[in-house]
């Protein structure tokens, strides 16, 4: 389901940190992510959306903390809220997967 405030906050954050979208490309590159400058015109223009891996580097990039309010999510949902540690983390074990086996053994998922 698409969340239509996703375009507008994306467009509006990168203007707020005087970013242009080729900026914005070249930001991205540093993550090992890839991407024209017309997807980045469609993220922004509603067009698509960037997956969830690619919309949580664009709020490290944009400094957005509190995710779900930022987007028009609902806030009640504090206790899903991650703190700094836990998002690196879980950014941490989605870079290692050679490692979510241990890690599910460790906190006993499996």
């Amino acid at each position: 389901m698409k969340n239509p405030n996703i375009s507008k906050v994306l467009k509006a954050y990168r203007k707020l940190n005087h970013y242009s979208v080729n900026d914005l490309v070249i930001k991205l590159e540093d993550y090992k992510l890839p991407v024209a400058p017309k997807t980045i015109y469609g993220w922004e223009s509603g067009q698509t959306q960037p997956d969830a891996d690619t919309l949580l580097i664009l709020c490290k990039i944009y400094n957005i903390d509190n995710i779900l309010g930022t987007f028009g999510y609902n806030d009640s949902l504090d206790d899903f809220l991650l703190s700094e540690e836990e998002r690196t983390l879980v950014m941490q074990y989605r870079k290692l997967p050679d490692m979510k086996l241990a890690v599910r053994k460790l906190l006993e998922m499996e």
